[in-house]
């Protein structure tokens, strides 16, 4: 396979600015409908759209829930979701509550990811959980990433790209080991060229989520 189709398929073509314009959005699916990315990520206000441009191709459409603090309750996350999948999103990345898992409210936390993954495989659609590594000890890590796997969530996401760092090769390898290969490790943020994209895949993420995915694919 040729290695730009390889890398394009990992690849969650991602605009979450809050600036973002239509126009940018309409390039963005424009971009991964002629590079074949897995998707593209966007807020939920933009899923209609998103729906409207990329039907008929195998460009998923992901919309992010509780973006980017994670500090709704659950129940407007999970409404959130529903409302993204009636738009026309099939994959929801959602931020969990960081303050409660840092506090040990460990049953908030999973009500939370429970909520919209419940929601979100009603209709099909798939959940990757942010859990903010930047934010989390070694130990929060391995707790998020265990009560998102016993949530029966998809995937497990390292960053939302709004906090104070991203994706390292060391958080995707522990989170890979805690999950085992049941589901997914999706690297986020930071991820800015073919060698970064190479190393987190190599470290065990087989999603990526990034706004550099035309540098990354021509690098």
């Amino acid at each position: 396979m040729d290695k730009k189709v390889h890398l394009a398929k990992y690849i969650d073509h991602t605009l979450l600015k809050p600036d973002a314009t239509p126009e940018q959005i309409m390039s963005l699916c424009r971009e991964a409908k002629e590079n074949h990315f897995a998707s593209v990520c966007v807020n939920s206000c933009w899923v209609r759209l998103c729906a409207e441009l990329l039907r008929g191709t195998n460009v998923k459409i992901c919309s992010v829930v509780g973006f980017p603090l994670g500090a709704m309750i659950p129940e407007a996350k999970a409404f959130e979701a529903e409302c993204a999948i009636e738009n026309g999103a099939s994959e929801i990345d959602m931020v969990i509550n960081i303050g409660a898992l840092k506090a040990r409210d460990l049953r908030m936390v999973a009500k939370d990811i429970h909520g919209v993954v419940e929601t979100a495989h009603e209709s099909g659609a798939l959940v990757k959980v942010i859990i903010e590594t930047c934010l989390l000890t070694k130990e929060e890590k391995v707790i998020a990433c265990l009560l998102s796997k016993t949530a029966h969530a998809d995937f497990v996401k390292t960053s939302t790209g709004f906090s104070t760092g991203g994706a390292t090769e060391e958080d995707v390898a522990l989170m890979r080991k805690v999950v085992g290969d049941e589901i997914g490790v999706k690297a986020s943020a930071g991820i800015r060229s073919r060698e970064d994209a190479e190393k987190m895949i190599a470290a065990g993420a087989n999603r990526l989520g990034t706004s550099s995915g035309m540098k990354i694919i021509s690098g």
